[in-house]
């Protein structure tokens, strides 16, 4: 039941003790990759994009197109078989205004259940597992932590969730199989959104986690992209490697004509900044009414809408972010 663990500023979630007490920078284990979704300044859409990102990573499979093609060359057709699914979670790290659980149609989910040796054990809709602190405290209370806590609890919702598909077997232990990133039954890609802006949250998780890559979300109008690149400079000093920006609420294209309508400026700044800092540009996202209706449902608008504009530009993004990842990094 929520509010009958112990509580404290060293153990905000009132999980047993299972990180060490001087954590190092490593991995989540059973997580094979790690990308955060972030933004310089909020209400500019980062959690939906963030779910419908972990949304459209989950129709890819884990060989893509290009590199199927690229292998059959060398192989034979019974031997350049697409893999299966991505197995994709996503995790809530925005401890004051998690959103996630509202949008992935969790909000009065029951609080998760914990596993044999004490981790969260994620929920899991629509095929994707997600973790939240908003399911272990009461809905409408509010979250108001200086910074050692929402530290602390940061650790906790990296280190202390149990993302195996069947989390009731026993932990491997650490250094045998299954305890790394390329564990047996964990997630491909681990989608964490962020808080706006680059505080505590952005700095413990850069400290502590190894993270594959990072995608900045904003809108058009100058004040945000101004923020904007302040979030790609805070990736670059903790040695995240930026995998692209995506523009939301890009344009507006009414049902009577085919002309798109810039409610909040032209793209210009947006392309600007991704040729001054050399990052990919993932793609445009026009307005669209039935994004926000569908999060307030509880369904990503890929799932609800799945050839839409959006849930194309989405899937085209996913498959970029996808192929950055799985692409050999040269030193």
């Amino acid at each position: 039941m929520k509010g009958t663990r112990l509580l404290n500023h060293s153990n905000p979630l009132g999980l047993p003790r299972l990180t060490p007490a001087r954590p190092t920078k490593r991995s989540i284990p059973n997580v094979k990759k790690i990308i955060a979704v972030s933004s310089g300044k909020g209400g500019v859409g980062k959690s939906t994009i963030a779910l419908n990102l972990a949304f459209a990573l989950s129709t890819l499979h884990s060989q893509s197109q290009s590199q199927s093609q690229s292998e059959s060359q060398h192989s034979s057709p019974s031997t350049s078989k697409i893999g299966k699914k991505l197995r994709i979670g996503i995790l809530d790290l925005d401890i004051h205004g998690p959103s996630i659980p509202t949008l992935i149609g969790l909000s009065s989910a029951p609080e998760p259940r914990l596993s044999k040796e004490g981790a969260l054990i994620p929920l899991k809709n629509h095929g994707v597992q997600c973790m939240s602190i908003a399911f272990l405290v009461p809905q409408n209370k509010a979250i108001i932590w200086r910074g050692l806590m929402v530290q602390k609890a940061v650790q906790q919702l990296l280190f202390d969730v149990d993302w195996r598909s069947d989390p009731d077997q026993p932990r491997p232990q650490t250094g045998s199989q299954g305890s790394g990133r390329d564990g047996d039954g964990g997630l491909d890609v681990l989608v964490i959104d962020m808080p706006p802006g680059t505080g505590d949250v952005q700095l413990t998780m850069g400290q502590l986690l190894n993270v594959d890559g990072a995608v900045v979300v904003s809108t058009p109008q100058d004040v945000a992209l101004l923020d904007t690149s302040k979030g790609i400079s805070t990736f670059q000093k903790l040695d995240v490697p930026i995998l692209g920006i995506l523009l939301n609420q890009a344009y507006f294209t009414c049902s009577s004509c085919s002309t798109p309508h810039y409610l909040f400026g032209p793209p210009t700044s947006f392309t600007k900044i991704a040729e001054e800092q050399n990052i990919p540009m993932l793609g445009q996202l026009p307005l669209v009414p039935s994004v926000s209706s569908s999060g307030d449902k509880g369904v990503p608008e890929v799932l609800l809408n799945p050839t839409s504009e959006f849930a194309n530009v989405m899937k085209g993004a996913a498959e970029s972010v996808w192929n950055s990842l799985t692409k050999p990094r040269t030193r």
